[in-house]
């Protein structure tokens, strides 16, 4: 990925308002479910959301420390017990710290890898767009991310580098003309037509 562009300040409260639509949408007996992610059960996957919403709001805060400096994996992903309450109200604090415009400006620091604002708010924006989806599939709800999103989350992956396939996993062929929905999700690794049991 460019990560000398500069990509537009984007809003990212859609994308966190459809995933927190549905948290609130995941029943007890869904946590020890498979996802659309290999290595994640659903619970595992609603952990990951907790802390990666702490993690990115205070990248967008500027706010330095053990949240922005731990790696990805370098824990246990256990699931607080108030992740009901919780995990909305840090999807709503994420999306209100990305609103500010100093937050896509300079540099910030992420998963303990620096890089600029601007590409650290549209991670954030995939994280999030892409694990909504992952828990969508699992608990059998609809899910509809607004259209900006999408196409954020499709340029972002469209032009990753190399690398990219270590994050995301190798890019799972879609056609041309297939939904945009769809052609994120295939650029993030998963089978877009992904089931639990199929």
């Amino acid at each position: 990925m460019d990560t000398d562009k500069k990509p537009e300040p984007l809003d990212l409260g859609p994308v966190c308002q459809e995933t927190a639509r549905v948290v609130g949408g995941v029943a007890e007996q869904h946590l020890s479910g498979v996802t659309p992610c290999p290595a994640y059960t659903v619970r595992e996957v609603l952990a990951h959301l907790m802390g990666l919403t702490v993690g990115f709001r205070d990248a967008a805060r500027k706010e330095l420390g053990p949240t922005t400096d731990t790696a990805p994996g370098s824990a246990p992903l256990v699931l607080d017990e108030e992740w009901r309450e919780t995990l909305p109200r840090r999807l709503d604090e994420l999306a209100a710290a990305w609103r500010s415009p100093a937050a896509w400006e300079g540099r910030t620091r992420i998963g303990g890898v620096d890089l600029p604002g601007a590409v650290t708010g549209l991670v954030a924006l995939n994280e999030v767009l892409i694990h909504g989806w992952d828990l969508a599939r699992s608990t059998g709800q609809p899910y509809a991310p607004a259209e900006a999103g999408l196409r954020a989350s499709y340029g972002m992956l469209s032009q990753a580098g190399p690398g990219a396939s270590d994050v995301f996993g190798p890019p799972v062929p879609t056609a041309e003309d297939a939904p945009l929905l769809d052609r994120v999700i295939g650029l993030s690794g998963r089978r877009p037509d992904w089931r639990p049991g199929v």
